[in-house]
């Protein structure tokens, strides 16, 4: 028997405003090739097919046609909700799609063992599935008044290891009574202790926990999860996997992507009867160029360069989506301008542009020598004000407003400082009078 395991399609999400709906295509018509070519028998997506719980209409077509065209295979499909989709509308179609060999599992059912589900092949059972989703709070605990935090995650990680051991349990059950024993395999959306994650990772998983322990996880023959959006091994076993996402969803997860190859993959596992013997990553195609240019601007020229005369050269219809990120040396105010210019007329787009902000440590190690009187109030406010980061033409509008402001304040405690006090024995001058009193407020 072979399963593809795959997690986080995220239909319908939006990248800095660009549509993924031409790459997401492009994966499922070559998943389908996958598929055919590899001999799949059950294909399992486990958790957030969706990127919102109101996907638009185009997302819903493409989840919809690409059931039908699984048709055209013997691959049985499994879907199972994530902390991005919504259970309703994963369970509006359910009843229906279960007529095109489709199972999908939106939320907890009222028990575990529910979620076991039996997949046949040619008549003969081939598997048993602990189907289970992103599991919500109020699906496991009730909460009470007193409770810490500590003892709210404890009870929560308890609950959720109940509840897969309860499945796991009755699988077992099931197995005992057929002929020749199948694979037990079961599924999560979840984040487990030490994995790997990206920024288009939401932190929080279900409620007070933030991460689920691996060895609480039943004695599965394979565990396949989802909500991690990098492939990565779970407690360095060979059973348990994140597939991670099919294409990357934020500019850090292309840190393994080349030429030809997202740096994504499919985890195609095989069984010998209810024995694991292989799993194998599939690399998913890049089907949108993407890259990360990060450095001092005369190094970034050299990279646009090079990527344009890349793209010249294999003849690449599509624009180069790019993050870019310019070391921070000098106040840059037209940064924007200076990098428009350098791509104007090559097949590239920047979608992220920042300065990279030097450590607030850093800041402060080279500077720790100064003195109030070795600097003025513009200096300081200038320093501050180059640990934020301001990006957007409506951030950088935002900047110099700050910077008008910030004179007018200055202006205006010069003045009122101006006339000296009857009162004062050795009243301040006016410049170092006004410095101090801007440096209180701020």
């Amino acid at each position: 028997m072979r399963i593809l395991h795959t997690s986080d399609w995220h239909l319908g999400q939006y990248f800095y405003g660009k549509s993924r709906a031409a790459e997401h295509q492009a994966f499922m018509n070559w998943l389908l090739e996958q598929i055919k070519q590899h001999q799949v028998d059950l294909l399992i997506v486990a958790g957030d097919i969706f990127d919102t719980t109101t996907p638009p209409s185009y997302a819903r077509a493409l989840y919809n046609q690409f059931i039908v065209d699984l048709q055209q295979t013997e691959c049985q499909l499994l879907i199972l909700g994530g902390n991005h989709d919504s259970v309703a509308t994963l369970g509006e179609s359910q009843g229906l799609l279960a007529y095109l060999n489709t199972h999908v599992i939106p939320g907890g059912f009222d028990s575990p063992e529910q979620h076991v589900l039996s997949f046949d092949k040619d008549g003969e059972p081939m598997a048993l599935v602990c189907a289970l989703p992103f599991l919500r709070p109020r699906e496991l605990v009730t909460s009470q008044a007193g409770d810490s935090s500590e003892s709210k995650q404890q009870k929560l990680s308890s609950a959720i290891a109940d509840y897969y051991q309860q499945s796991f349990e009755h699988a077992q059950k099931l197995n005992a009574e057929l002929a020749a024993p199948v694979p037990i395999i079961a599924t999560g959306h979840l984040t487990t202790v030490g994995v790997t994650s990206s920024e288009s990772v939401r932190d929080i998983y279900i409620g007070t926990l933030d991460a689920f322990n691996a060895n609480l996880f039943p004695a599965a023959d394979y565990i396949a999860l989802g909500h991690i959006h990098r492939r990565q091994k779970v407690a360095k076993t060979e059973h348990i996997r994140y597939s991670g996402s099919p294409i990357p969803l934020s500019f850090d997860e292309l840190s393994a992507q080349s030429e030809s190859s997202s740096g994504k993959s499919v985890l195609l596992v095989s069984f010998e009867q209810d024995k694991l013997t292989e799993v194998t990553a599939l690399d998913v195609p890049l089907f949108q160029p993407m890259a990360v240019l990060k450095g001092k601007l005369a190094d970034i020229e050299a990279s646009i360069d090079k990527l344009a005369h890349s793209a010249a050269e294999h003849d690449k219809a599509q624009n180069i989506w790019l993050s870019i990120e310019v070391e921070q040396q000098d106040l840059l105010s037209d940064l924007q301008n200076r990098i428009a210019q350098l791509i104007a007329d090559k097949p590239l787009e920047v979608l992220q542009l920042k300065r990279a902000r030097k450590p607030r440590s850093q800041t402060m190690s080279d500077t720790h020598n100064e003195t109030l009187s070795e600097i003025n109030v513009e200096d300081v406010f200038e320093r501050r004000l180059a640990l934020e980061v301001f990006e957007t033409e409506d951030e950088l509008t935002s900047r110099e407003r700050l910077r008008v402001k910030f004179k007018e304040l200055v202006e205006q405690v010069q003045q009122e400082t101006a006339a000296p006090k009857q009162d004062a024995q050795e009243p301040l001058q006016p410049e170092s009078q006004a410095q101090s009193q801007v440096e209180a407020k701020a």
